[in-house]
């Protein structure tokens, strides 16, 4: 009698549990061959390439006298964006201009002065050769070639013994201090030369260096793009210290990425040149093309969560469309695989350990299946082992 009793209960529950199936008809998906490329998903955001965001300040203190642009202003390069109060560097440039002017002034005298020193120091020696000479022969009867005369001297070709008289040793003196005289007069000109010479130079210097210092009161754009940020107001005044203060930020929107955060897991499949494709939340149904270009060696831990910079570059057209700092849904490919079996990830649960699915018999009836799986392609997922083609899958919406 129990027996009876526990038949008839098993009987009425296959026949509630059919009822209610007949009654709710089931949402199916039927298991099909496809080809597929193996993948990682990751998430990133889009992010400037590096140089593309540049912060611009100023170089030296002082009063913000015109600021020439406002967020959202397209620039150009090189475009004045900002001036700071410039009178005293301008002061400085004339001042550095008439040092200069005098040291010129300086070499040109000493060029123009110089050589007629010499001159008058030249004149100076001939004229005390001319008066050597003359009292020299008369003396003796003929002359002598060498500037320097001996103060004594005897002369044998007639017989004589001649002693010359002292006033001829006092010409060969005025000679030599005449010779003196002049050696030190080209020395002291090329020496003189050399310090004008230095002088200029540094002149020139200075007046470059003030004219530099003159140029940091313009504040130009370093790159063309869109002003980010600014930071700072007309009138303000501005200190330099270790860190240049920042007057606006720009950032070429041309000029992009997406930084796409691979799990560590994962990193060793990913490989310079491969392709991806990702999506952003401000256009979900528009796909950008892209290669990976590098791979940060260092990894980015938040929470406990290994994860390591992949750099997409975007190959797809984007102006206008993509900016800094929006999030992507990057996928990443590797290999392509043909003919394997797919189905949508979502129906695949995982119970005790084992990945199965809800199959929909030829009888109606439904059956667990323990399924094996592979490579993720987007939203479906390959089946190893556990189905066959055509089979009927129930999509379980809990």
């Amino acid at each position: 009698m129990k027996k009876i009793i526990f038949l008839m209960t098993i009987l009425a529950i296959v026949g509630i549990t059919r009822i209610s199936v007949e009654s709710s008809p089931l949402k199916t998906v039927r298991v099909i061959k496809k080809n597929i490329v193996s993948s990682i998903l990751s998430t990133g955001s889009v992010e400037p390439v590096i140089g593309a965001e540049v912060k611009v300040g100023s170089r030296i203190p002082g009063k913000v006298e015109h600021l020439y642009s406002n967020i959202g202003d397209e620039v150009k390069k090189n475009q004045i964006i900002a001036e700071i109060e410039k009178s005293d560097l301008e002061a400085n440039v004339f001042k550095k201009e008439a040092e200069l002017k005098t040291a010129e002034a300086a070499l040109f005298a000493i060029n123009h002065q110089r050589p007629k020193d010499i001159e008058k120091a030249k004149a100076a020696l001939g004229e005390s050769k001319a008066l050597f000479w003359p009292s020299l022969n008369a003396e003796v009867g003929y002359g002598y070639k060498d500037d320097v005369f001996p103060p004594q001297q005897e002369d044998t070709s007639a017989g004589l013994k001649v002693s010359f008289p002292l006033f001829n040793r006092r010409d060969n003196y005025n000679i030599q201090k005449a010779k003196s005289d002049l050696e030190l007069i080209k020395i002291r000109y090329q020496d003189d030369l050399k310090i004008a010479q230095a002088r200029v130079e540094r002149a020139k210097a200075d007046l470059v260096l003030s004219k530099v210092q003159l140029s940091y009161a313009t504040i130009r754009a370093p790159i063309s793009g869109v002003i980010a940020s600014v930071s700072t107001q007309e009138g303000e005044t501005v200190a330099t210290g270790l860190t240049a203060p920042t007057f606006v930020t720009i950032i070429d929107l041309n000029q992009l990425q997406v930084d796409a955060f691979v799990d560590e897991t994962d990193i060793g499949k990913v490989k310079v040149g491969q392709k991806a494709i990702f999506t952003v939340d401000a256009y979900p149904n528009k796909d950008f093309e892209g290669i990976v270009k590098a791979i940060y060696p260092k990894a980015i831990i938040q929470e406990n969560v290994v994860n390591y910079d992949v750099v997409i570059e975007i190959n797809t057209a984007y102006k206008n469309l993509l900016r800094p700092d929006m999030t992507a849904n990057v996928t990443i490919y590797q290999k392509e695989r043909k003919g394997v079996l797919m189905l949508p990830q979502k129906v695949v649960k995982r119970e005790g350990g084992h990945k199965f699915v809800v199959v929909k018999m030829s009888n109606g009836t439904l059956q667990k299946k323990i399924v094996r799986t592979g490579i993720r392609d987007g939203r479906d997922i390959e089946i190893v082992s556990g189905l066959d083609e055509k089979d009927i899958v129930v999509i379980q919406d809990k």
